[in-house]
């Protein structure tokens, strides 16, 4: 008798096993191949390998915002790393062979892109903006004029329209992409504050709250301070200071603005980091990764408008938007940028709202 007890317990647990839902979305073989062991949020200081003192040089905040934040929020890194998954599944789900994998000789994340890998079904994705524009003074209280010049640098860098386009080398050439993406501007909404310098403590998001940050991208238009040119939220973050902030002089390219940062690509570079786009350096040493297979490793961010860079082993897409270069020589999002930021817009993405998904 317990012979048998003991064999029907064996049957049902035998069952029980059996019958457990381990599937996902992908195929086994392609799940197998999602390697997160490369993903990392918390960077180090590298940049200060850029020009001597003096020289007017770009400075993005968003990885030091993010590393504070990741100390206040002790659940951002989870969400973070949930959002890399979902977006390494999404990719790999474009690829039937899952066909990618990680820069040449970093151990790689995998599906992280690089490549024009077919549809996602997503069509042009639009983006209604909302512009916050704080000002202690005239020349900060932009016009619309200028508000209006940066929304079409967005359009056209996103959409690869831009008239530098055809500068992009003919090494890169093949990989630059129509991220198929666009913006429109929904409202904009201006303030009067004595306050000269906001810094980076999402002070100004505080004092002009976000404006459903789920369905619009909110972008405040106040001077930061200390030559600071913009920071942005990645997405994950709390939606109290969702999206993005940019000095008013590297906003537009007509109006109150200054050389060389007048082009609008700091809110180009910005929006890259709220769509989930690293620096192409990845803010490390060549073994630290942007998560995007067609982006050169490198390690160190490129400033001024050089002619070549070679780092790592490899050239340097140095003209690339998620680099430090001047306005004038950025002129790119690769395929791989493409797909991470599509990602997130895919149901159940990070994003997804805005896309009506």
């Amino acid at each position: 008798m317990m012979k048998k007890g003991l064999l029907a317990l064996l049957l049902a647990a035998g069952t029980f096993i059996g019958c457990q839902d381990n599937t996902t979305d992908l195929p086994n073989e392609q799940q197998s191949k999602i390697d997160m062991s490369d993903f990392y949020v918390h960077t180090d200081h590298v940049e200060s390998k850029g020009p001597a003192k003096g020289k007017s040089t770009k400075e993005c905040y968003t990885m030091r915002v993010l590393n504070r934040q990741l100390k206040e929020n002790k659940g951002l890194y989870q969400k973070m790393y949930d959002i890399e998954y979902a977006t390494r599944k999404f990719i790999a789900g474009k690829k039937p062979d899952g066909a990618g994998g990680g820069k040449p000789g970093n151990g790689g994340g995998g599906n992280d892109g690089g490549g024009d890998t077919g549809g996602d079904n997503l069509g042009v994705i639009n983006i209604p903006v909302y512009v916050h524009v704080v000002y202690s003074n005239s020349n900060q209280n932009i016009s619309d004029a200028q508000i209006a010049s940066q929304i079409s640098v967005l359009n056209n860098d996103f959409r690869r329209t831009n008239n530098d386009a055809n500068n992009t080398p003919n090494e890169f050439s093949g990989v630059a992409a129509d991220t198929e993406i666009s913006f429109t501007l929904a409202n904009t909404f201006r303030y009067s504050n004595s306050t000269t310098s906001w810094g980076t403590n999402n002070a100004v998001k505080s004092a002009y709250p976000p404006v459903t940050p789920s369905t619009h991208l909110n972008i405040w238009v106040a001077n930061i301070g200390g030559g600071i040119l913009g920071y942005a939220q990645f997405p994950g973050g709390n939606s109290a200071t969702d999206g993005i902030v940019v000095s008013p002089q590297y906003f537009g390219t007509t109006g109150y603005v200054a050389a060389p940062f007048d082009g609008g690509r700091t809110t180009t570079h910005e929006v890259g980091h709220y769509l989930n786009l690293r620096h192409i350096w990845g803010d490390g040493r060549c073994n630290r990764d942007d998560f995007v297979s067609d982006t050169p490793s490198s390690d160190r961010p490129n400033y001024g408008c050089p002619t070549t860079a070679y780092h790592c082993r490899s050239n340097d897409q140095f003209m690339n938007y998620m680099d430090y270069t001047d306005d004038s020589c950025m002129n790119m999002f690769s395929n791989g940028q493409k797909d991470r930021m599509r990602a997130i817009f895919a149901a159940g993405g990070a994003r997804a709202s805005i896309a009506g998904n």
